[in-house]
């Protein structure tokens, strides 16, 4: 993932940010101190930010404005370098000392064994995989055991999100819901929208609620529903999530922050 792709972007993202603190009496000099760089630098960045509409300003002289413009483009900013800390850290965390997985044979201290994920989950034995690590514990089939000195690549193939979009309250809430459309799609068509299996059920909102339990689906996700999804599809997991109305809305953003696959069946009558 590239952020601040072209030299400066950086530097204009932190200025915009002093900017928008609404500071009336913020000069040049506050910026250069804060930004550990030089006036002559701030200046250029200014006429840069002011000439392409994302600050505005009296004959480029504080006091600085931020625009609509600039406003929008330290949102964008502010989620994409959010996004690539997050996975920056994600990343880190798989280089802890120790990790756990579930042994699937008796396995002892000591022992090279072969590492991979099944169903959100990561197992250990003493089969060949991509990614291999060292036992620090003993442990019996079906119990955790501790490793280190892991090495290669845990293969997991991205989940994707199936929306199902239900109409609100307003709209005649369940009673105006596809129920056919609903189960037919979590019984066997799903696999039209590209998955290969059903992980997860998420459901947000009551009329979501009324549905799964009308038509007898185990619900897995009820709170949080939008990064469940996300760390559901990091660990390989399709998810099948009941939403209501705008509530899509939200979910469909962070879904498409986190490069998150998805699509959306309206199920309303």
């Amino acid at each position: 993932m590239k952020i601040f792709k072209k030299r400066g972007e950086m530097t204009h993202f932190q200025i915009l940010s002093e900017i928008s603190k609404n500071e009336p009496n913020l000069k040049q000099k506050d910026l250069a101190e804060r930004l550990g760089i030089t006036i002559q630098a701030v200046s250029e960045n200014l006429k840069t930010l002011i000439e392409e509409g994302y600050v505005s300003s009296e004959d480029g002289r504080s006091p600085y404005t931020i625009t609509q413009k600039g406003i929008s483009k330290v949102k964008k900013d502010a989620i994409a370098l959010r996004k690539y800390s997050d996975e920056t850290l994600e990343i880190m965390n798989y280089y802890k000392s120790i990790w756990p997985a579930i042994a699937t044979e008796p396995i002892k201290k000591g022992d090279k064994v072969g590492l991979y994920m099944d169903n959100g989950l990561l197992y250990a034995n003493h089969e060949k995989h991509d990614a291999q690590a060292e036992a620090i514990s003993d442990a019996e089939s079906g119990f955790d055991v501790a490793l280190n000195q892991l090495t290669g690549l845990i293969n997991v193939e991205l989940g994707q999100v199936l929306i199902i979009a239900l109409p609100t309250i307003k709209q005649g809430g369940s009673k105006k819901a596809n129920f056919k459309l609903i189960d037919e799609i979590y019984n066997e068509t799903y696999t039209e929208w590209g998955l290969k299996s059903l992980d997860k059920i998420a459901v947000v909102g009551t009329i979501s609620h009324v549905v799964a339990k009308k038509l007898g689906i185990p619900v897995d996700i009820e709170f949080a529903a939008s990064q469940s999804c996300v760390s559901c599809s990091r660990k390989g997991l399709n998810t099948l999530l009941l939403t209501v109305g705008n509530m899509s809305k939200n979910i469909v953003k962070t879904l498409e922050d986190n490069d998150v696959k998805y699509n959306i069946v309206d199920a309303k009558l």
